[in-house]
């Protein structure tokens, strides 16, 4: 018994000997993440670290693609996880910041109409 799970160890070492993680990885997860709980903070600050985090996971995909060997396979995953997060946030933000404009155009136009005459340029002096 200790020597089959010695030789499973084995061949599974000699396969990957030397694996590690995916460079920007965690960050593209956090970056996705926080663009998503960030998307209503007027959407700029979830439009940011969403843009961010899309172009290091791009990166890293490249490598990835390049060479999977080279990489632990929980380490794409959290890359994939952050990259469909990141997703998530910019599309979240870009609504609320669509939102926000036309709101403010709506508000504006109602003001611009509502103060066009005032009611002191009708008395007469």
């Amino acid at each position: 018994m200790e020597n089959n799970l010695n030789e499973v160890s084995n061949q599974q070492s000699s396969t990957n000997p030397m694996q590690i993680p995916l460079p920007n990885s965690t960050a593209v997860l956090v970056l996705g993440i926080l663009s998503i709980a960030l998307c209503w903070c007027y959407g700029i600050i979830g439009i940011t670290l969403g843009i961010i985090a899309l172009v290091l996971a791009n990166k890293a995909k490249k490598l990835y693609k390049e060479n999977p060997d080279n990489y632990t396979l929980g380490s794409y995953k959290n890359m994939q996880a952050g990259y469909i997060c990141a997703i998530i946030g910019l599309s979240l933000s870009g609504l609320y910041l669509l939102f926000i404009i036309i709101y403010f155009l709506i508000i504006g136009a109602a003001l611009t109409t509502m103060f066009s005459s005032f009611p002191w340029d009708a008395v007469n002096y």
